[in-house]
């Protein structure tokens, strides 16, 4: 056992460019996972930082000089922080307090519909039963003279569900909603609002050094790393074409979806148009699940607005027409072959690293499972470098 393992060990690991590739490794994970927190800030403006350069080297190619271009761009993102805080911020913040203080009353009117789900869908749902009184045993169907009339068990099918079982999980279901959007409305105590004071003044400032001294910091780091790293730059050359690409690629169809979906939606009078949309804009960053799961508050919204008629049906049929437009002509133009993962890859790295670091972890899901998967195809690669090196020589010797 000590034997194969041992082999196993040299088979991999006797490359030092391999060695010093899963040492960049660990210890990128390692400070993640032990200073993530603390230094949110940083990662947060590093990360921006990185999504801007792409329009800092456009205006460099039109001649600009690199500190105008820095100045030009910089100045574009704190217009645009702005105008989040001050002018969409506070809209979503009402609307999201409005939907909360409702909800009861969309509660009510949900509970209301159900209860005349039995005369409608008798063989679906069975009649509540009276207190005081046992619960019927049949179910009840259209008589031949259009008639409520009560069935055998045996001669009919028994109904899916009862109406008070529908009602307790209204009740339920109503009750998990205040309490939530109660917790999403109010702030965290005096802290939360001082850490977020500090993270808007520091973010900005980062943002622009590390605009600024773009290459004064990559050569003070590249000082302090191994001269023998070829590898790691291979696998970081790979994953940068691709992530950049990615982020920049699914920001624009956030952007994009929000938009689009708040302009049909308000045209449609759909109520909290710029929360449902923007909930329909964040939904692109998990894919195949984020857009099931956003079908929910927006086709309930729309059934307590407009009931069951044409206009729940035309806002259903406008949010259907939006997800395939996103995923047959816009993510094809934003994303065309820039990143070559499975589904199943996909939706594992989203749990995955969902669970290790919550929202980031889902946005950057698929960047990371890139950043795996670019790390397992180099690494067959040094192999079969060392090994097609070797050849020759032990040819040589025979």
């Amino acid at each position: 056992m000590i034997a194969r393992i041992s082999r196993w060990f040299q088979r991999h690991f006797s490359d030092p460019q391999v060695i010093i590739l899963a040492l960049f490794l660990v210890l990128g994970l390692g400070v993640v996972l032990l200073f993530g927190r603390m230094l949110t800030p940083v990662v947060a403006s590093l990360i921006i930082a990185y999504l801007l350069e792409g329009a800092v080297q456009r205006l460099q190619r039109f001649g600009l000089p690199r500190l105008i271009s820095v100045i030009s761009v910089f100045a574009t993102f704190m217009a645009t922080l702005v105008f989040l805080i001050f002018g969409l911020v506070p809209i979503l913040t009402r609307q999201l307090a409005a939907i909360v203080q409702q909800l009861p009353g969309y509660v009510a009117q949900a509970q209301a519909w159900v209860a005349t789900l039995p005369e409608r869908y008798p063989q679906l749902v069975a009649p509540a039963s009276v207190e005081g009184e046992a619960a019927p045993t049949g179910v009840l169907v259209p008589g031949e003279n259009g008639e409520m009339v009560m069935v055998e068990e045996g001669d009919q099918q028994i109904a899916l569900i009862s109406q008070e079982q529908l009602s307790r999980m209204l009740d339920n279901l109503g009750a998990e909603l205040v309490s939530y959007g109660a917790t999403l409305v109010s702030l965290s105590g005096v802290l939360g609002v001082v850490s977020l004071l500090i993270f808007l003044v520091l973010m900005p400032v980062l943002v622009f050094f590390f605009l600024k001294d773009k290459s004064q910091l990559i050569n003070w780091f590249s000082n302090h790393l191994p001269r023998d790293r070829a590898l790691a730059l291979s696998v970081w050359q790979e994953v940068d074409a691709q992530i950049g690409n990615y982020v920049r690629g699914k920001v624009l169809e956030i952007l994009i979806v929000w938009v689009v979906t708040y302009l049909v939606f308000s045209l449609l009078g759909m109520p909290f148009a710029m929360l449902l949309s923007m909930l329909v804009g964040f939904s692109v960053i998990i894919p195949y699940i984020g857009a099931a799961v956003v079908t929910i508050p927006v086709a309930l919204v729309a059934l307590v607005a407009f009931g069951l008629g044409a206009q729940f049906w035309y806002v259903m049929v406008a949010y259907a027409i939006i997800q395939a437009l996103d995923g047959n002509v816009l993510v094809p133009i934003l994303f065309s072959e820039v990143v070559d993962l499975h589904p199943v890859a996909i939706i594992t790295a989203v749990l995955v690293f969902g669970g290790i670091w919550g929202f980031w972890g889902v946005f950057f899901a698929i960047p990371l499972a890139t950043l795996v998967n670019a790390v397992l195809r180099a690494w067959p690669r040094a192999r079969g470098d060392s090994q097609d090196e070797l050849e020759p020589e032990a040819i040589h010797d025979r």
